[in-house]
């Protein structure tokens, strides 16, 4: 992005109070590199397309794959990936493996996301 005039201070005027508060508030390095691993793994659509699935409900691989047009073995590598950010959790069922949210914080993050998108 290119900077221009209105997106910079035209003068230097550091505010030492506020500097001092937004320090302290700062997330620590590690909560902030996990987060980025999140968001790294909900860049991609696949991944967003299959989050969004379950959250609606459970699903089977075999669902996921018929619904998304993937290969089991494609679903199977997607849900590794966010099985690895705890985003998605399974259980199995004798032979089948079913897939949901790992918790409501997901959906939250899901449901923030596409409301900010339908909202302007």
């Amino acid at each position: 992005m290119l900077e221009t005039s209105c997106d910079v201070c035209e003068e230097l005027c550091e505010h030492p109070q506020a500097i001092c508060l937004a320090k302290a508030e700062a997330l620590p390095e590690d909560e902030v590199q996990e987060l980025a691993e999140i968001f790294k793994i909900l860049s991609d659509p696949t991944r967003l397309k299959i989050l969004y699935m379950l959250s609606r409900r459970e699903l089977c691989v075999c669902d996921i794959a018929a619904v998304s047009g993937m290969s089991q073995s494609a679903v199977s590598h997607q849900l590794r990936l966010l099985r690895g950010t705890r985003l998605v959790k399974y259980r199995r069922e004798g032979k089948l493996v079913w897939y949901s949210l790992d918790d409501n914080h997901v959906v939250t993050l899901l449901a923030g996301g596409i409301e900010h998108i339908k909202h302007g």
